[in-house]
């Protein structure tokens, strides 16, 4: 069994304007570094000390300045990446304000954007990830118990979740706060989701 927290990146200047990034490698702005290591400071007091932990991150900027301040913040070896965590592609809606997105294309959900990766690629792609980083944790701790961190991104974390749930969490319209975190358990391949947190309408 695996201890699993997947958190999203901090803010951009993208996310402060309400537009889509996706694939674009955009970076953290100074609230984004605040929010990771806020998020540093909720690990730490709910980590067990006694146990070893280590983190991982898609290999986008965002999310991977984000889990460097966490690293830093709570003593842990540089975060190793993998472009398997990476955010949906949004294809031709990138770099779009959401406004002008649904004035396009419709509602988010159902939208068909030229070029977007679909859905359900995207939650393969993710939980194909998934299974990846957690056996290359476990080979990396073993036999010892140990926490994995991974910071990903919204659309993907979202995947995650409403595989793990069947589709239960999060609700439509919920949207998942930067440097939110989420408690799963995963065993014998089988994710379980544990805590749902940081979600906005």
């Amino acid at each position: 069994m695996t201890a699993l927290t997947l958190i999203r990146h901090g803010e951009t200047d993208w996310n402060r304007d309400r537009r889509i990034q996706g694939a674009t490698d955009i970076p953290l702005n100074d609230n984004g570094r605040a929010q990771a290591r806020a998020t540093a400071a909720v690990l730490r007091e709910r980590l067990d000390g006694d146990l070893p932990a280590s983190i991982v991150s898609s290999d986008l900027a965002r999310a991977r300045e984000t889990a460097e301040i966490i690293a830093a913040e709570l003593g842990l070896p540089a975060p190793r990446t993998y472009p398997g965590l990476r955010e949906r592609s949004y294809g031709e809606a990138e770099g779009v304000a959401i406004d002008e997105f649904r004035a396009r294309w419709g509602d988010w959900y159902t939208a068909e954007v030229p070029g977007a990766e679909p859905w359900s690629e995207l939650r393969t792609r993710a939980i194909g990830a998934l299974g990846r980083v957690v056996r290359d944790h476990r080979r990396a701790t073993a036999p010892a118990a140990a926490s994995l961190i991974v910071v990903s991104h919204g659309a993907l974390i979202r995947e995650v979740m409403r595989h793990a749930t069947a589709g239960a969490l999060p609700p439509e319209g919920e949207r998942l706060l930067n440097g939110s975190h989420h408690d799963f358990v995963y065993e014998r391949d089988h994710l379980r989701l544990i805590a749902y947190a940081g979600a906005v309408a």
